[in-house]
């Protein structure tokens, strides 16, 4: 991982086009190609982004980038395969160094979690009549989708599993989909975020990516709860 601070312009095109102005940043270049620049502010979200896979080339500014970018000594330029663009003009830099971090284990799941998994991918009817088991633990680049399976249609769902859902798991699900939607032979991929418990503000940055949310009650699934014996 590469972790840059520097003055910097950055400008953004596709999708949607996003500029921000010159500014002291934190910039982050993963080994999977991935950038990410960050404020002095919000924790689990960047200022913008380029996910995984993505090309970058840098040249040297010798007079600038252009007339926005006058004091710019570098002018770096990410894209990816949908043709979205991302331009980052760097100025003075303060802090320049590479870590080396090595192969990720992931999140562990805890006793209750992998059992809920185990469960899930024993029932697949609790997310839909017609739902049918592909694989547990699906292999991405970046880690393993805890479920896939095949809706009433056919089509692929990516399932994550949380005992207790939060923003975090809702973003690993969203860079799992991303890679798994540039598969032709898989997508459309759509996904489905599933925990005992899920925050409100996972549910609204769930909707926003165009992940559904599943509550599940692992004690119906281990067969210990009986409706009928509810009192209310």
């Amino acid at each position: 991982m590469r972790l840059l601070i520097a003055q910097c312009q950055v400008d953004y095109s596709g999708r949607l086009s996003a500029h921000l102005p010159r500014a002291t940043r934190l910039i982050m270049v993963k080994a999977d190609g991935s950038i990410s620049v960050h404020a002095d502010d919000r924790a689990y979200k960047p200022l913008n982004w380029m996910s995984a896979p993505c090309a970058m080339t840098v040249e040297d500014a010798v007079d600038g980038a252009g007339p926005d970018a006058p004091w710019a000594t570098q002018l770096w330029e990410v894209s990816n395969n949908s043709g979205d663009v991302l331009k980052i003009a760097i100025g003075e830099v303060l802090f320049d160094q590479a870590f080396e971090l090595g192969v990720d284990p992931g999140l562990e799941k805890d006793g209750v979690e992998a059992h809920l998994q185990a469960l899930l991918a024993d029932n697949p009817d609790t997310f839909g009549d017609g739902w049918s088991l592909v694989q547990r633990e699906f292999l991405t680049p970046i880690g393993p989708v805890d479920l896939l399976f095949r809706d009433e249609r056919g089509a692929y769902v990516a399932v994550e599993v949380k005992r207790r859902g939060e923003i975090d798991g809702v973003e690993q699900l969203s860079r799992y989909l991303e890679l798994m939607n540039a598969d032709p032979l898989m997508s459309p991929v759509r996904g489905v975020f599933a925990a005992q418990l899920i925050k409100p503000q996972a549910k609204t940055l769930a909707a926003t990516r165009g992940i559904s949310c599943v509550l599940v009650d692992y004690d119906a699934l281990r067969g210990m709860d009986d409706p009928a014996e509810r009192l209310f």
